[in-house]
């Protein structure tokens, strides 16, 4: 929820009062008129570039699924139906190259 926001809305266009708002959203009346004194909108903040483990993967797990799309509905299966019907050696070589 954009609390900022919703804190200018209720005491600017509902004229509700700073004890109200602040009841309302659980934050402290000094907080309410600090927000409603500045100028600043919602903070933004940046965001983590954090990398999956299976990032090495996503390619030929993309792969398996669109072949798997292709298929009828009840001749699908999921990544891990296909990870454990594959021979040991084509796994691990499989996934190595991609």
């Amino acid at each position: 929820m954009a609390t900022l926001n919703v804190i200018r809305r209720w005491a600017l266009r509902d004229q509700m009062s700073i004890r109200e708002i602040s009841r309302r959203t659980g934050l402290a009346r000094n907080t309410i008129k600090k927000h409603l004194r500045s100028d600043e909108s919602e903070p933004k903040y940046p965001r983590r570039a954090s990398s999956s483990k299976l990032d090495p993967y996503a390619e030929k797990l993309a792969t398996w699924l669109v072949i798997e799309a292709t298929k009828s509905r009840k001749q699908r299966r999921t990544l891990r139906q296909i990870h454990t019907t594959q021979p040991k050696k084509e796994k691990t070589k499989n996934l190595s190259t991609s």
